[in-house]
């Protein structure tokens, strides 16, 4: 459904981008156009930035946009309040803005709870965040589940501020309102799905997360028009609460998913990283540890801590939900501060993480796994034309392929599983898979 235009404070940003930025004849650039729209729009978990984010991304692909009202159980969490936020400052005692979220979003701590008071300067810095170690750079701080206040700014402005009497002021709303998300489903013929998620909450910080919003907007615009054999479903939600809404809202619709991808932190020049789901041998896990496998790319092993595949993952949902990231998040300097701007991320790093995204997809159309008919012990190959009396003969490579399938007929593995656990060839493969097949021996298997 549509929903109601966002405040004036809240448009996307249409001004052209700067001259050395324009790279619209280049791979890569209507992503990069798209992070650049994007950017200055002041996203939390909930609110008015959210929905012109979305509103944005519906002039590319037809998403849904669905409302969860505040205060709606979902598991073992309730959908906070609706924050909005007009401006946040603080003064000094000439009436002289010195912190102002008008130069940059991240100058307020997200969710802020809405105050007008006048502080110590001792005071103020109890509520004050820096990067000492960055001077210059402004942190990204949250506070959604506390409800508190605070201010981000450079360290070196932090420590040059005098002991002076300040006028703090966050001029927001926190009330009861909605969480809001986007989806788009595509489906398939097999009735099963791939989640595509992304998160949308970060104000002004371009490789976590607008990189993985281009992308998984353009990945979904790829894939609009095709026949797919397994469907895509395409969720861009607020991190961790957006995610865990999205599953309780669609908990009966969950049981068709049982691979998920999750696109974050794509836009910078590092290497690929992909983490793996929980189970480990997921179909997107076995494609990228494939693909990966004789590159300087890296996979990973799961960890709890991380972006949404964790709940996906979560033991009551079981999704194979793998994670693809360049440079993995808290692993370079610029993560969650102002330097994550649209200088570190790179259009032709865009394209190149959206085609791989798109091949990576598709390989997963025509993945065949196969499942042993007659799994109790080996069955009799010669009484169905499948063995032939060999003697001191060496071994045909079609009938040793036919015994390596029959092992590895468990619906967990891949032809190009057992291709690599073998030694055989893709060829030899399918031609006894077909062998195998015709005689009632496998069932194929997609996905």
């Amino acid at each position: 459904m549509w929903l109601p235009a966002p405040r004036s404070n809240f448009e996307v940003n249409t001004k052209p981008m700067p001259a050395d930025k324009l790279k619209e004849q280049r791979e890569g650039g209507a992503l990069y156009a798209l992070c650049s729209r994007l950017y200055p729009v002041c996203r939390s978990i909930t609110g008015d930035g959210v929905r012109a984010t979305l509103k944005e991304l519906q002039q590319i692909v037809p998403l849904c946009l669905h409302e969860v009202r505040s205060g709606r159980q979902v598991f073992d969490w309730k959908v906070p309040l609706e924050w909005n936020l007009r401006e946040a400052f603080i003064e000094d005692a000439r009436g002289k803005r010195i912190v102002d979220t008008a130069n940059h979003n991240l100058h307020v701590v997200s969710y802020s709870v809405p105050m007008d008071l006048v502080c110590s300067r001792a005071e103020l810095d109890k509520h004050l965040h820096s990067l000492p170690e960055h001077p210059t750079w402004i942190p990204y701080r949250t506070t959604y589940y506390s409800p508190d206040w605070g201010f981000c700014l450079a360290h070196e402005q932090r420590v040059s501020l005098p002991d002076e009497s300040y006028r703090v002021v966050v001029d927001a709303t926190l009330q009861e309102g909605a969480l809001t998300y986007g989806e788009l489903h595509l489906p398939g013929s097999s009735g099963r799905d791939i989640l595509i998620s992304t998160h949308i909450c970060h104000p002004s910080l371009a490789n976590d997360n607008l990189s993985g919003i281009a992308v998984a907007t353009y990945l979904a615009k790829h894939f609009m028009n095709q026949r797919l054999r397994l469907g895509l479903r395409f969720v861009f939600v607020p991190g961790t609460i957006g995610a865990i809404t999205w599953l309780a809202e669609n908990e009966r619709d969950v049981s068709q998913i049982r691979d998920a991808l999750v696109v974050s932190g794509v836009g910078d020049k590092g290497r690929f990283t992909y983490k793996k789901s929980r189970r480990g041998n997921g179909l997107l896990d076995r494609i990228f540890a494939r693909r990966f496998a004789t590159t300087d790319n890296s996979v990973r092993l799961f960890s709890p801590y991380g972006y949404d595949e964790r709940q996906y993952c979560s033991p009551g949902f079981d999704i194979a939900a793998g994670c693809l990231m360049r440079t993995p998040y808290g692993e370079y300097d610029e993560y969650h501060t102002s330097a994550d701007n649209l200088d570190f991320i790179d259009a032709g790093a865009l394209q190149q993480s959206l085609e791989l995204c798109i091949e990576a997809i598709e390989e997963a159309q025509h993945e065949i796994r196969y499942v042993n008919t007659n799994p109790k012990c080996e069955p009799q190959l010669g009484r169905r034309g499948l063995y032939e009396p060999i003697g001191d003969e060496p071994m045909s490579c079609v009938q040793l392929a036919q015994l390596w399938i029959l092992c590895y007929s468990d619906g967990e593995h891949s032809l190009a599983d057992i291709r690599d656990l073998s030694g055989l060839d893709s060829t030899t493969l399918a031609r006894a898979a077909e062998r195998l097949e015709a005689a009632g021996l496998l069932k194929a298997e997609y996905g």
